[in-house]
């Protein structure tokens, strides 16, 4: 039987004869490619503590053997470089030696490369072993638990259909699931526990179709084509971008061409999307993008359920005011549509199949969502420091209806929720750096709008209820963060200490800032050049989600208010060690132990909603008291081969267990207990343009609650709920089946002047692997398809529990078209050894 998991938001397929007209266009197109040299890389050399150009810094093209100076305003260029994906390494006397790592260069764009360059604490750099490829960057602030991707690694990635929320999924301790989703579960946390920025703003949700209340959804908001690289920290997270109790994600958008116009076109699996970039004036660029799905027509066509469309747009502009003033501006912003397929049963002579339909358009409310985020960015540069003034605004509107039986009447009502959530935000910061000392201080204020209207026909503990009930909730929001990190014994030795403090008006205790105190310390002991040990220990606060905040009972009071919500805590606790190798390779190993408190527990469930927000809908919805504690803790091993000789590989293996204590006050999993994780990606690139990669993701079964039937069949229930109850007695006792799937992607790029293409077909599930999810409790039906009444008890509805699977074949031909308007390509770069 197939369920919503797998049939949600599958791609459309390709039979074997489409296949080989696939190859075949391929193969006609392979002769066209111009073998022409003008790929063009520009950019600059700066100090990283106060962004002065530096003179005669020596920029070098690893594989290549290509190199150019940079001159007095620390500007270098290379011509006529052979497209490609290349490592860049920059040194100069006093400063360290420098790496960008696979950097891809077409004919048809101009690639920028911004190599900040810290100075060299002693004068003198220690001893270096000399490596034959690109190294890995270390971070004083975040020896652990810090994992980068660049732009390269983003793109290729099998699977992830140019998803960056999928791409996510590759790094140690993240949990992949069989179902749609994208819902970041990191180290055993729940998905509502992470942190995403964007070119240093905070944007709430990086997903369409959004959870509120929590930050997952299916499918991904940013476009791929924006993104530089992405830091992701599942611990050690920077004081200033705290808040957040499982993982911060910094994106780093790329800036626009500064040679001429650029417009790319990329055909997907369920969307197509428009690109424009190029300059402003002499001191300007921009980027834009639009995207429109395509997957209500496909999912009419291909008889499901649901018809989803989803639309969005993103920018960044750039204006270098003079070499000591920089502002950018972004945005970011989403509409999407969720409606029901009324005629999915027409012709359909499979009874279990329309008997499984009727259940979904039952039960999946109309739902109709936007958000948008907007914000600026300015730094001024200083002689030692570098100033920073954030300014955002970011605004998330939901709605959603459900009526019985589809029947549109005020009887039939069961559910009409209505909110927004609007948040404007400032955040100053002053970082200072001298002699290998780096001092960060800073603060931040929030006023946000959290209004919900919200008419809700439920059952508890067995009996009828109706939720009903207006909020309007302004609130402020501050935040005060220093850290100061210190490099000694030739930089053998690196510390770091943090200090946040988050308060708000909402109650009493919240407005405190010290009771949501969050020191962190790192520490970095580096062995010899090869091998280090790392360890974090830190606390974090996270203010509980608007759904939660902004709950009134029927009088317009803020129940949870008066319950005594707190901010939820995090104390974490890593160890580890990295060894790294002199073939552009490294060995992690980690352990980590995160002990929560003061989490919201449903006084409707009595259950914690650290157990919420893999599902559409809202999370946070109703009473709770902050009074629920947890733990997880595991170890984590990654191996991680950069681009050498032509091939890539990561392994990463998680072991982790995710347990909070029940209503009776004893540890029981959650339902990210997920214990072995494992991601394996590897790849080759070939001659001409062609390039293979595969992933085999493999998950342990996620623990779920059995089904209270006799509440559940009871008819009274069943006519409001429309789904099964859970017997929170048995709170995941059960564990659904583990989950692996291998993908596999082949790319044909074809590189002509002025003109590039990219194609690309996606296998994802290739050996069609199902995997058991969480079953389905269904009412009998008649012919009619009118529920059936228990003939031994007229008070109840016969039921049945249906096997539920998810897992199918899923192949996708993209294609990425980019066009060039740029300046004429000039005479080739000089050599040096």
């Amino acid at each position: 039987m197939p369920c919503l998991n797998n049939s949600l938001f599958d791609l459309f397929t390709l039979n074997k004869p489409s296949f080989m007209k696939f190859i075949i266009l391929l193969s006609f197109m392979i002769p066209l490619v111009m073998l022409s040299q003008n790929g063009i890389v520009r950019g600059s050399a700066v100090n990283a503590a106060n962004n002065a150009p530096i003179a005669g810094v020596k920029i070098f093209i690893v594989e290549a053997s290509i190199g150019a100076i940079s001159d007095s305003s620390g500007v270098f260029e290379f011509r006529k470089v052979p497209p490609g994906v290349y490592t860049f390494r920059a040194s100069a006397m006093g400063f360290k030696t420098a790496f960008l790592n696979e950097i891809t260069v077409t004919n048809a764009r101009s690639v920028a490369l911004s190599f900040n360059l810290e100075e060299i604490v002693s004068g003198k750099e220690s001893e270096e072993v000399v490596v034959k490829g690109p190294k890995f960057q270390r971070n004083i602030e975040s020896p652990v638990s810090l994992k980068t991707l660049n732009a390269t690694e983003i793109e290729r990635l099998p699977g992830a259909n140019r998803d960056v929320s999928k791409v996510i999924a590759a790094l140690p301790g993240v949990a992949s699931r069989a179902t749609f989703r994208n819902d970041i579960i990191i180290r055993g946390g729940s998905p509502g526990e992470n942190k995403f920025y964007l070119d240093g703003i905070e944007v709430p949700n990086i997903n369409h179709f959004a959870t509120q209340g929590s930050s997952g959804g299916p499918v991904g908001l940013l476009n791929v084509n924006f993104i530089n690289e992405v830091d992701f920290y599942s611990g050690a997270f920077p004081s200033n971008r705290a808040n957040g109790l499982s993982s911060v994600l910094a994106f780093k958008q790329k800036d626009g061409n500064e040679d001429g116009l650029i417009t790319n076109f990329a055909l997907g699996s369920s969307d197509a999307a428009l690109t424009f970039d190029g300059p402003l004036g002499k001191k300007g660029n921009f980027i834009f993008s639009a995207r429109r799905s395509y997957l209500q027509f496909l999912f009419a066509a291909l008889k499901l359920p649901i018809l989803p469309t989803y639309n969005d747009f993103q920018y960044k502009v750039n204006f270098n005011i003079n070499p000591k003033n920089r502002i950018s501006f972004i945005g970011l912003g989403a509409i999407d549509q969720f409606a029901l397929n009324t005629k999915v049963n027409e012709g359909n002579t499979d009874t279990a199949q329309v008997e499984y339909n009727n259940f979904l358009l039952g039960n999946i409310p109309m739902q109709s969502q936007w958000n948008y985020t907007f914000g600026v960015n300015y730094q001024h540069f200083s002689e030692q420091s570098i100033q920073t003034v954030v300014v955002s605004r970011n605004m998330l509107s939901n709605k959603a209806y459900r009526y019985k039986d589809l029947i549109e009447t005020p009887a039939n009502l069961l559910q009409n929720y209505a909110s927004f959530e609007a948040e404007n935000k400032v955040r100053l910061e002053h970082t200072y750096r001298k002699n290998g000392f780096r001092w960060n201080v800073g603060a931040g204020y929030e006023y946000a709008r959290y209004r919900n209207e919200s008419l809700l026909n439920i059952t508890v503990q067995g009996l009828p209820f109706t939720v009903d009930y207006t909020s309007d909730l302004f609130l402020s929001k501050y935040a005060f963060f220093t850290q100061a990190s210190q490099s000694l014994f030739s930089e053998r030795l690196n510390l770091s200490l943090g200090l946040r403090m988050d308060g708000s008006n909402y109650s009493s205790s919240m407005a405190n800032p010290f009771k949501q105190l969050s020191p962190s310390f790192s520490v970095n002991f580096r062995i010899n050049e090869l091998l280090a040990l790392n360890g974090n220990i830190a606390r974090y606060h996270q203010l509980p989600a608007y759904t939660i905040l902004g709950y009134r009972d029927n009088a317009g009071n803020l129940v949870n208010k008066s319950n005594g919500l707190e901010y939820i805590r995090a104390d974490h606790y890593v160890v580890g060690a990295e060894y790294r190798t002199k073939q552009s390779s490294r060995f992690t190993l980690e352990g980590f132990f995160k002990n929560y408190s003061r989490y919201p527990f449903s006084l409707k469930d009595s259950i914690c909603l650290a157990n919420q927000g893999s599902d559409f809908g809202v999370v946070g919805n109703e009473g709770v008291k902050s009074i629920s504690t947890g733990r997880t803790y595991g170890g984590e091993f990654l191996f991680q081969q950069k681009l050498y000789k032509g091939f890539y590989a990561v392994l990463a293996y998680t072991y982790v267990i995710s347990e909070f204590k029940d209503k009776n006050d004893q540890y029981v999993p959650t339902a990210w207990d997920s214990r072995h994780i494992v991601s394996l990606t590897g790849g080759k690139r070939f001659k001409k343009g062609w390039e293979l990669g595969m992933r085999w993701l493999f998950s342990g079964g996620s623990p779920y609650t059995p089904y209270d039937i006799p509440t559940s069949s009871l008819i009274a229930n069943w006519n409001i709920n429309g789904v099964g109850i859970l017997d929170y007695n048995q709170l995941n006792t059960q564990r659904e089946a583990s989950f692996h799937q291998l993908n596999i992607r082949l790319d044909k790029k074809l590189f002509l002047d002025k003109f590039n293409m990219n194609f690309y077909l996606d296998i994802q599930n290739l050996y069609g692997y199902k995997t058991r999810v969480a079953p389905i409790l269904l009412v009998q039906t008649d012919a009619s398809g009118a529920p059936m009444v228990d003939p031994n008890d007229p008070s109840r509805y016969l039921t049945k529990t249906i096997e539920n699977t998810s897992g199918i074949v899923q192949p996708t031909i993209g294609i990425i078209v980019e066009f060039a308007n740029r300046k004429k390509a000039l005479p080739n770069s000089v050599k040096f050894n």
